[in-house]
């Protein structure tokens, strides 16, 4: 058997992905799961309002020293924010309505919760991966 050239074997991985370091990378990732850890940590206090809060720390943490983390926090950040004023919005529609507006914001929520779940998902691996994911539905509230 023969050894194939030096030219044909891959390079050892590297720990960057383009121009990104990989703590960057882990951190950008930790930015956007960090809502889900803040939802599950509030959800017995009424509907996980704290999923916010992950993504605001990680932020004002890191905002000054790694541009990609910064970014991805303020996506996320942004992210929940919208998810909170849409959920908002349908509490109050069915408090206005005397409860009748829950034949509509159940459903809603329901969708909204699951979209919010696997946004945050893909938003995490793509974060990891160095890619600055925009998520679909988000207020750019926070520039």
């Amino acid at each position: 058997m023969s050894v194939p050239p030096e030219s044909v074997v891959p390079p050892p991985p590297s720990e960057h992905i383009g121009d990104i370091p990989a703590e960057e990378r882990t951190w950008a990732m930790f930015a956007h799961l960090s809502a889900l850890l803040g939802a599950l940590l509030t959800a017995s206090l009424g509907a996980g309002w704290g999923c916010f809060i992950g993504p605001l720390v990680i932020w004002l943490v890191k905002k000054d020293t790694m541009p990609f983390v910064a970014d991805q926090a303020k996506e996320a950040l942004n992210f929940n924010i919208s998810v909170a004023i849409a959920s908002l919005v349908l509490l109050v529609l069915s408090a206005i309505t005397f409860g009748i507006g829950l034949i509509i914001a159940i459903p809603l929520w329901v969708i909204i919760g699951i979209g919010w779940l696997v946004l945050t998902i893909i938003a995490g691996v793509k974060a990891n991966e160095g890619v600055r994911y925009r998520y679909p539905f988000a207020l750019r509230l926070i520039k």
